[in-house]
């Protein structure tokens, strides 16, 4: 059975409801029931519904993929054309522009409701027939309220707006837990596996807006021979292979691996999931949430394209708080938990996700719009909340410590006009030695787990001046206070990482710049004491407390303190070499970033719902630097909900920034494991020989 099977089962009363709300927007196309201004937007909106209602008819009748180039690329501008940059000024997608035609009363919620209506463009190419109804109905009963000669209240059409969530958070849950868990959801899997990948034609399947990005990706991968692009997916498969097997796990327990891509990057996947298919494991793939019911911290998770603007999906990211509140929260949680008793079996035989991410994306510095809708104080502690209840259902369903994943990186062709030259560097990258980096990871460790505390400062313009407190061994011949992280689950090769004690771990982390899922932080600057963070703050805006409510709502994700999860050391000066040789520096993935010098995560620590599964070094010795004493309080029922924070986001230092990191003893005495712009641990002479030559 596959999605069209699931989709097309008992439809006789969705048919007969799609027909009539069809038949009535048809209508509304060309009525002037309502008065004024909204009078376009309602026309307006119901014409883009006829689109989608063309669009899912060709989809029922398996016509989408017959559409010819011009057909396929008339469709997308379409749907798409008015959110590109130059046309978003006056969207009623663009909160600014739909309060500025609409008026302050109704222009957010009808911007809301037309931001919403767009995502449902996804369930069209889907074939999603019931989806595409009720949001279908959903607006004609707005129109409605519109359409009454006494007029309506704004307070009608937020409730309105709230119990439909509220009311299809089964539908809404279901997907999610399915699409993840369930191979008979083969849409994405099926134009994967199916499609003619050399007629590019097949990118517009996806419904996803198709822009220069993924044709010339995929048009770049489809000039490789296929033993390149088989190489590309060995890296990563047997990256998830390793990472079971490091770790004890039994892969042979599994049944799924979820494949999360970007258009584009077909051929790498399909021939991953192949390989896949050799090792016993079916591909599940899902769609970045397009809804904001699915819409988590911002980062874009599943199948996904670039941005078709990105600071329309900046705008949006907070749309939830039109309906947020604490029983919203609890039906949704009642609805995952349903959605995951339904699909058990196959979500505890789930062995976690398969990650391609990409870098080279212009970078863009939002702006805040007032008109765009924003969390509350109680909605913000409330996001917080059903963050931690809904990662600790994925954890009791698909238990943590019985899965895994892989993550791998590769660059698109915004990051410039040496895009085929830095993607083979970043082929050879990925590919680097392991073993190498090991043994000379290992010398790093055997100075390290010396250390009380290390100090971290920064040179320059970079004020960092860290105290970080390293976890005390008990039996320094078997235990280790630092993993030896290589090339398995984190691709590429490159550091050597710890879980801080939080006690005694004190100072100021500083950066001048970095670049955190797409947004770019200046002069970020966090305070800790005893671990945690005390004050935050950037220098993207004139208004101090513009600055704190952009890092509260992207850095922080809501949290007004974060513990430091981890500390690590990048070891892959191969990365930075290649990152200043091609000037890319500030486009680099966290993923390849965080090789490149030491880096801080605020949040979770890497074992999050994983402690207590044994982690050993290549040199055989126990990792056990896995808890603080936050992630700690999980073991006590009235503190276990503290114990996770269901966020964890790196910050590097780039050795160019980096004065020293000195491993200070107990004693007193000092080792340098970097000083001088270069690796300083004996044994590790061979890391500096990329240093050379660049400006220190």
């Amino acid at each position: 059975m596959g999605y069209q099977d699931i989709f097309r089962a008992g439809n006789e009363e969705v048919n007969e409801r799609y027909e009539l709300v069809s038949g009535r927007i048809r209508e509304i196309g060309t009525d002037a029931c309502v008065s004024g201004s909204y009078q376009d937007y309602f026309r307006k909106t119901a014409e883009f519904l006829c689109v989608l209602d063309e669009i899912l008819c060709k989809a029922l009748e398996g016509e989408l993929e017959n559409r010819t180039l011009p057909e396929c690329e008339a469709c997308n501008r379409r749907i798409y054309g008015e959110l590109l940059q130059e046309n978003y000024g006056d969207s009623y997608a663009n909160p600014s522009a739909a309060v500025r035609l609409l008026g302050e009363e109704y222009g957010g919620l009808l911007c809301f409701l037309y931001t919403e209506l767009r995502g449902a463009a996804a369930y069209a190419f889907e074939g999603r027939k019931m989806h595409v109804t009720i949001f279908l109905e959903l607006f004609v009963e707005i129109y409605n309220c519109f359409e009454r000669s006494e007029g309506t209240a704004p307070e009608e059409i937020r409730q309105i707006l709230y119990w439909f969530f509220h009311d299809y958070s089964e539908v809404f849950a279901e997907d999610k837990v399915r699409d993840m868990v369930d191979p008979d959801y083969d849409f994405f899997t099926g134009i994967v596996m199916g499609a003619d990948l050399s007629d590019l034609r097949y990118l517009y399947r996806y419904g996803e807006y198709v822009g220069e990005s993924e044709i010339r990706t995929a048009g770049f991968l489809n000039t490789l021979p296929e033993e390149e692009i088989k190489a590309m997916a060995d890296t990563m498969t047997e990256g998830f292979r390793i990472g079971y097997e490091k770790l004890g796990k039994d892969l042979a327990k599994k049944d799924t691996v979820c494949m999360e891509y970007p258009m584009g990057f077909e051929r790498i996947v399909r021939a991953a999931i192949q390989n896949l298919n050799g090792m016993g494991l079916a591909a599940t793939a899902y769609r970045s949430p397009q809804s904001s019911f699915g819409m988590g911290n911002g980062r874009r998770r599943g199948f996904c394209a670039q941005f078709v603007n990105p600071q329309f999906a900046f705008d949006h990211k907070a749309d939830a708080a039109v309906y947020l509140d604490k029983a919203f929260v609890e039906r949704r949680l009642e609805a995952m938990k349903a959605a995951f008793e339904q699909y058990k079996k196959k979500a505890a035989r789930h062995a976690g996700p398969a990650v391609i991410e990409t870098f080279g994306e212009e970078h863009f510095t939002p702006v805040q719009k007032p008109e765009a809708f924003s969390y509350s104080g109680a909605q913000k502690e409330l996001t917080v909340y059903q963050a931690a209840r809904l990662g600790e259902l994925t954890n009791a369903y698909i238990p943590g410590d019985e899965r895994s994943f892989t993550i791998i990186a590769y660059p698109i062709p915004a990051i410039g006009e040496q895009f085929e030259a830095i993607f083979r560097e970043t082929v050879k990258l990925n590919t680097l030695n392991y073993q190498k980096y090991s043994d000379m990871q290992q010398k790093l460790i055997d100075v390290l787990d010396t250390a009380d505390r290390v100090h971290i400062t920064g040179k320059g313009a970079n004020r960092t001046d860290l105290w970080v407190k390293i976890y005390p061994l008990s039996d320094p011949k078997k235990q280790t206070a630092f993993e030896n992280c290589v090339a398995d689950v984190n691709i590429p090769v490159g550091e050597v990482f710890t879980s801080p004690v939080l006690e005694g771990t004190n100072g100021t982390l500083h950066v001048t710049q970095v670049y955190l899922n797409g947004l770019k932080y200046k002069d970020l600057t966090l305070e800790f004491a005893e671990g945690k963070v005390t004050s935050f703050t950037c220098a993207n805006f004139a208004d101090e407390e513009e600055n704190r409510k952009f890092l509260l709502e992207n850095l922080m994700q809501q949290h007004t303190s974060l513990p430091l999860g981890e500390f690590a050391i990048g070891t892959n000066t191969t990365a930075y070499r290649m990152a200043r040789t091609f000037g890319i520096m500030e486009k680099l993935p966290i993923l390849i970033a965080e090789k490149t010098g030491p880096h801080f995560a605020i949040g979770d620590t890497c074992y999050s719902h994983a402690e207590e599964t044994g982690v050993f070094n290549p040199d055989g010795k126990e990792m056990v630097a896995k808890d603080n004493s936050v992630s700690i309080l999980r073991k006590e029922e009235e503190t276990a909900a503290g114990a996770y924070l269901n966020c964890h986001t790196d910050i590097t230092i780039p050795y160019d920034e980096l004065g020293e990191i000195t491993v200070v003893r107990k004693d007193g005495s000092k080792a340098w494991v970097f000083r001088d712009g270069r690796f300083a641990a004996p044994g590790t002479e061979e890391l500096n020989a990329s240093l050379l030559g660049l400006e220190r």
